[in-house]
């Protein structure tokens, strides 16, 4: 969407989108998955559990962090990564608020 376009629209529509496009590869949905199921990881960590190169990782962490989907920190030479709790209440405050809307709606 150009810049002129999504000017229309709310501060907090274009940050869901934002949110919702960093999240839009199925890559980006696993690795979400794995960071929640482990402590804390490693790059190294996630190359080994998904089926593509380090490189690859590398660039779906960077698009992950680039929405604030998820923290890392520098530990000696690894970067550990963790999900980012604020970023994810706001996804299901959204997602929340739609289901109590629909609650109250007849098709």
């Amino acid at each position: 969407m150009g810049a002129s376009k999504s000017e229309s629209f709310s501060v907090e529509h274009n940050e869901l989108a934002n949110l919702f496009r960093a999240l839009s590869h199925p890559a980006r949905i696993a690795i979400v998955d794995y960071l929640l199921s482990v402590d804390s990881c490693i790059c190294g960590d996630i190359v080994d559990v998904l089926p593509l190169a380090q490189p690859t990782v590398s660039q779906h962490l960077k698009e992950l962090k680039n929405a604030n989907i998820i923290k890392g920190s520098i530990e000696g030479t690894a970067i550990c990564y963790c999900v980012n709790p604020e970023t994810i209440a706001k996804i299901e405050n959204h997602f929340g608020g739609i289901s109590k809307e629909l609650k109250n709606k007849c098709c």
